[in-house]
């Protein structure tokens, strides 16, 4: 699990273009923190999939209406429900950092953007690993409030996780993630030959988006 500089300088908008020495200073100042800081844990949990209609899931006791991750999990039979954390001492110093230098915080922000990536690509290696055993491929992570995937969902999705109790991992009224810089998400496992599941903006249908990766 580490920061990633290019991908840093990507959340930043410095794509095409050359950060001067004062901006690379901060983040490695900004990496350095927040690598200490960190205190990552996820949680896995397998689940078959049935699809009662058009355009919904049913999976762990959940029912799924949404037609992007119905269609985002076609060929799939199974998946892996998946929830990851970088942990409360992480917004700690984010919110710290906001009240002394909020332009420290927007690099601190994107550092720790990338570590929850870096961090959820980590934990994924062994999955894959796993499926490739059974002659399987991962599909991207694909998130609540990702299309028309409700962001409602994040709490079932929490519930049949345990996540407050397991990880610590809660959420606000509006179902945001508490920590922050956490992860939800579904993983899809299927039998057709799939480019890298890491590569997530491949798949993106958000083709104008500024953080896309080329």
């Amino acid at each position: 699990m580490k920061i990633d500089q290019r991908e840093v300088l990507r959340y930043l908008g410095y794509k095409g273009s050359e950060p001067d020495a004062e901006i690379l200073h901060t983040i490695a100042d900004c990496t350095r923190e927040l690598e200490e800081a960190a205190t990552p844990h996820h949680i896995l949990q397998a689940v078959e999939l049935s699809r009662p209609n058009a355009d919904t899931l049913e999976f762990a006791g959940m029912v799924v209406h949404s037609r992007d991750l119905f269609q985002h999990l076609s060929g799939c039979d199974e998946a892996v429900l998946f929830a990851a954390t970088l942990g409360a001492p992480v917004d700690l110093r984010l919110e710290r950092c906001a009240k002394v230098s909020m332009s420290r915080a927007v690099v601190m922000q994107a550092c720790a953007a990338s570590l929850i990536e870096s961090y959820c690509d980590e934990c994924q290696e062994p999955i894959a690993q796993e499926a490739a055993s059974r002659g399987l491929y991962l599909r991207p992570r694909y998130s609540p409030g990702y299309g028309d995937f409700d962001i409602s969902y994040q709490r079932e999705f929490l519930t049949v996780l345990d996540c407050p109790k397991r990880i610590g991992l809660t959420m606000t009224d509006s179902f945001m993630l508490a920590p922050s810089k956490s992860v939800t998400a579904v993983i899809g496992l299927t039998a057709e030959a799939q480019s890298c599941h890491i590569a997530k903006c491949m798949t993106c249908k958000a083709k104008s988006c500024p953080f896309r990766k080329d």
